[in-house]
This record gives structure tokens, C-alpha cells and sequence, in this order.
């Protein structure tokens, strides 16, 4: 029996030697290199795991506050814990924990030592962290999803589930549909107008008496009766928007075709026919509007496109600074930026900037004897809309040419007091009361005729309107940029009446645009024919000789 046991103790001490030899490499001396953990390390912590070994429930706690001594996993292998008593303390190490010098013997036997390495792996083990389940909420947080294992389904049944949920898609949206009408269909009531007269006051406040409910049911049935017939007003408004509109587009429809068939391959026959004038005073469409433009102002001048070009490059080497400084070209520059600014299309950068600056330099350098006059950016801009470049200068050029043009750009002083008593005759006769109303206040036909007659009505007036004034200008001439200045004056005559010369000026400036604007107006210019008596415009211009004339 002694015998097995000491055989045994043998057997063991081998091993513990064999297993300590192979770890420090077999036999190594002092200064080999050892891949083991110091001795100082396992003692350290076989102490702790010795002290989990009593009781479960402290092994967290107790190894915490145990590993609190070290500071690092470096420290661990590094630094020496106070040796416990009755054991020895070993020889200080090298920092480097891979090259520690060979450790002498332990005061623990085999059976010890072997007791000990599992509770080593054991410490090491305790102190990771246990593995989630996943039913814990958090295991879905950082996208942890185990995948789902749906089972496989035959393509025939997949189509079906598809069919399936398409129809109860449309089912729902066609219901939907159907709510939605018949919440149209629901009585208008304000919410905030039931929950102000409708509802109960607060318990802090005193309870509504029957008349005052009865008074507040009476005001809210009147605010909805109200809100619907505003509502009714507004929905007839702009269906009749939309049919006039719908009008207006096949008008001009049919009025295009009869000027592109029948007026305008017979110009010289028809442009003076009842017809075509007919036509004239309604608008012209816009499509047919450039061609009717230049065949009405014609080219009494013979400009050629090469003697554009000409011009076009004498004006872009003053530009330059080539032939020297010109005054007009930086006039020129600080018009163009105010030429029909609701547009855009005349600012710097713009796609027409360019070419109205072109314009209107080359016909700087055409007629220099005019130059340029403020004002003149406004007609060439109208012109651009419905030109191409060259047709645009020479329309342009024999406009300006024209003798009432001519007189107010060169700022012929006897000329323009002829227009202006001429039309003071006509002022007087047909609007007598506003005529009068103007001579008290002090305000002269120049206070609002330069503009409207430099501009050519594009700067008091819309564009559309603008355009139409242009339409019959070209049809009669001079006479029509007076009688429709007669035909503002009679449309705003009962505002005119009531303001004085600064209210007067600033109105005439800019008329309000109205919505009907362009039938009012031509239906006031209508209703002022240029008749003084038995004379008619140009019997009247030829009396007014000098300014002696002008009452």
C-alpha cells in the first residue's frame, strides 16, 4: 500500500517536472527565453481564484476588487503582489515578459501545482461575459437578426399572394375615393368657428344663457352661409376664367388661320380691307404678329442686313474703345437693365441682352444726329419678341424715322406743342370735367404724354395690352397713341377726379393693371373717336401752329 502510494507521489513529481521543463522550453538555462507566465502572475492568481472557490455568489465581486491593484495586462505579468506567509518571494523579472529569466523551484508539490491550473483557466473564464439569448431585447439593437427560416413556397402560390394583395390595394384606394367624395360633399362648417361659438364655456366661467346660445347658433349659421357663397362666387369665377380662356385660344386659332390663308399672301389687297381691319382692332395672333409688324411699318429707308452689319461692327469698336469714348453706349447700358423688368430677359446675362445692346448701338452709329434717347430700349425690346435680329433693326430704324417719333426723340419743342394743343382740343371737348380738373391742378399734357409716346405705351401698360395698342398703332397710325391716351384718361377718370397733381403724376406713371384691362380699354377708345366738330386728328395738328393755339 506505501509502496503504490509513493509510486504514484513519483509519477507525479515526473510529470510536474516534465510539463515545468516544457514550458520553459526544456531544460533551459537562466537567461532562455520563456513563453510561460511568471511564477509571481500564477501565484497572484491562483490567490484570487483560491478566494472564488468558497462561495459562488462573491467571485465577481471578489476578483474585481482584487484585479483593481493592477493597472494593466502588462502589470499583471510585470509587477510582484505581496507574497502571502509561508511562502517565498521570487527574484524580480525582466519587464519584457517574453524574456524572463528561469524561475527556481515553487514551494508547491506536484499534486498543488496540477490543482491549481485548472482554477487558472476557471478565473479566465469567469470573468467573460455571458452570451446573450436571443429573446433579450438588445439582441436586435446593432442589427444582430438571426435570419429567418421561411419555408420554400412554389412559384404558383407566390403568384397567387401577389394577385392577391394587388386587389386589396385597389379595393382600398377605391374606398378611399369614395370617403374622400363624400367628405366633399359634407356640409362646410369651420372648425374653429364650432369651437368658439358652438361649445361649452369652461366650468370656470359662467354657463351660456338659451338666448345666448340661440344668438351664437344664428352668427355661426350666417358666418357658414357666408363662407359658402364666397366659396360659390370664387368656384363661378374661375370657370369663367376657364371658358374665356378655352375662347380666347380658339379665337385666336381661327383668326390665325384666316391671316396666314387669306390676308397675308394678298397683303397690298386686303390689308386695307373691312376684314382685315376688323381683325386688326381685335389683336393680332401672336404667331402672325412680327410679319403684320414689318409689312405695317415697312422700309421706306432700303436698310439691307449688310448695312446692319456695318453699323453692328462700328458700334462694338466704340465699345471697345477703338474710335474713342461714347456717351451713349454707358446710357445705353443702364437702360437695357430697366427694359421690361418683369421679363428678365433684357437684364445682364439674360438671352436677349446682348441683342438689344446690339440694336440699339448700331443704330447710334446709323443716325447719329438722333443717338440714342431714353426710351428707345422699350420699343426695341418689343420689337425682339416677335423679330428676328436684322428685321428687328430695320423696323426699329423706319419707326423711329416717322414723324410724331421723330419729333419727341430729337425733342422738337415747336413739333411736340403742336401734338400737345391738338390734343388738348380733343381732351377738352370729350372729357370736359376731368380737363378742368386737370388746368386747376396744374397738370400738362408733357407730365404723362413723353412717356407714354417714348415708350410707345410698353411702360405704363401690361405687355399683352401694350401689344394690342401696338396692333392698331401700326393699323392708324399717330392718331391712335392720342386716342388711347383719351382712352386711359376716360377709364380712371372717376379715381382722377379725386386726387391731386403729385396723386395725378405717380397714377398716370403706372396704371393699375386690371384684370379685364385690355376689352375696358379698348371699349373707352372706342368710345373716343377723334371727331372735334367736323375735324378730324390731322385738321386739327395742322391748326395748332404755334403754342398760342394750346388752351
Amino acid at each position: 500500500m506505501n509502496q503504490s502510494v509513493e509510486v504514484k507521489r513519483q509519477s507525479a513529481s515526473s510529470s510536474t517536472n516534465g510539463s515545468e521543463a516544457n514550458c520553459c522550453g526544456g531544460g533551459a538555462s537562466d537567461t532562455s527565453t520563456c513563453w510561460a507566465p511568471p511564477s509571481g502572475a500564477c501565484q497572484y492568481v491562483n490567490h484570487v481564484t483560491n478566494s472564488t472557490d468558497s462561495n459562488s455568489d462573491k467571485q465577481e465581486g471578489q476578483v474585481t476588487s482584487d484585479l483593481q491593484v493592477v493597472g494593466s495586462d502588462h502589470d499583471a505579468f510585470t509587477s510582484e503582489p505581496p507574497a502571502p506567509c509561508g511562502q517565498r518571494v521570487a527574484p524580480p523579472r525582466c519587464r519584457n515578459t517574453f524574456q524572463c529569466v528561469r524561475r527556481p523551484q515553487s514551494a508547491a508539490t506536484g499534486p498543488e501545482l496540477q490543482s491549481r491550473r485548472p482554477r487558472l483557466a476557471e478565473s479566465f473564464s469567469s470573468r467573460k461575459q455571458p452570451s446573450l439569448s436571443q429573446n433579450v431585447p438588445g439582441w436586435k439593437l446593432f442589427g444582430k437578426v438571426p435570419p429567418k427560416q421561411s419555408p420554400t413556397k412554389q412559384a404558383l402560390v407566390i403568384q397567387q399572394e401577389f394577385e392577391a394583395r394587388q386587389l386589396a390595394s385597389c379595393s382600398l384606394s377605391t374606398h378611399h375615393a369614395v370617403g374622400q367624395q363624400s367628405k366633399r360633399k359634407v356640409d362646410f362648417e369651420p372648425l374653429s368657428t364650432t369651437a368658439l361659438i358652438l361649445e361649452d364655456r369652461p366650468p370656470n366661467l359662467p354657463a351660456k344663457s338659451a338666448e345666448e346660445t340661440r344668438r351664437h347658433r344664428q352668427q355661426y349659421e350666417d358666418m357658414v352661409a357666408e363662407a359658402r357663397r364666397m366659396e360659390l362666387k370664387e368656384a363661378q369665377r374661375r370657370q369663367q376664367q376657364k371658358e374665356e380662356r378655352f375662347r380666347q385660344e380658339e379665337e385666336i386659332s381661327n383668326t390665325s388661320l384666316v391671316w396666314n390663308q387669306h390676308i397675308l399672301p394678298h397683303w397690298d389687297a386686303m390689308r386695307s380691307s373691312r376684314r382685315a381691319r376688323d381683325l386688326w382692332w381685335g389683336g393680332l395672333p401672336p404667331s402672325v404678329r412680327g410679319r403684320v409688324w414689318s409689312l405695317a411699318v415697312g422700309n421706306e429707308l432700303n436698310i439691307t442686313a449688310e448695312l446692319y452689319q456695318i453699323f453692328l461692327s462700328r458700334a462694338k469698336e466704340k465699345w471697345r474703345g477703338v474710335l474713342g469714348t461714347d456717351d451713349a453706349a454707358e446710357l445705353i447700358r443702364r437702360d437695357i437693365s430697366r427694359t421690361l423688368p418683369s421679363l428678365c430677359v433684357f437684364h445682364k446675362g439674360g438671352p436677349y441682352h446682348n441683342l438689344l445692346q446690339s440694336i440699339l448701338g448700331a443704330y447710334t452709329c446709323y443716325r447719329p444726329d438722333v443717338g440714342y434717347v431714353q426710351g428707345m430700349s422699350s420699343i426695341a425690346a418689343m420689337l425682339i419678341l416677335n423679330m428676328d435680329e436684322v428685321q428687328v433693326f430695320i423696323s426699329f430704324s423706319n419707326l423711329i424715322n416717322r414723324r410724331c417719333q421723330l419729333a419727341f426723340y430729337r425733342v422738337d419743342h415747336q413739333q411736340m406743342l403742336r401734338y400737345f394743343g391738338a390734343f388738348q382740343v380733343f381732351f377738352r371737348e370729350l372729357l370736359p370735367r376731368l380737363f378742368l380738373h386737370f388746368q386747376s391742378s396744374g397738370v400738362t399734357p408733357d407730365l404723362y404724354l413723353m412717356d407714354w409716346i417714348l415708350t410707345l405705351y410698353v411702360k405704363p401698360l401690361p405687355l399683352d395690352v401694350a401689344s394690342r395698342v401696338w396692333d392698331v398703332f401700326l393699323r392708324d397710325g399717330e392718331e391712335f397713341l392720342f386716342r388711347a391716351a383719351l382712352g386711359i384718361l376716360r377709364l380712371h377718370q372717376d379715381v382722377l377726379l379725386q386726387m391731386d397733381l403729385v396723386g395725378i403724376a405717380q397714377f398716370l406713371s403706372r396704371p393699375p393693371a386690371e384684370e379685364p384691362l385690355s376689352n375696358r380699354l379698348f371699349s373707352c377708345i372706342q368710345a373716343t373717336p377723334l371727331l372735334s366738330g367736323n375735324r378730324k386728328w390731322t385738321q386739327v395738328l395742322l391748326s395748332c401752329r404755334d403754342s398760342e393755339d394750346i388752351s
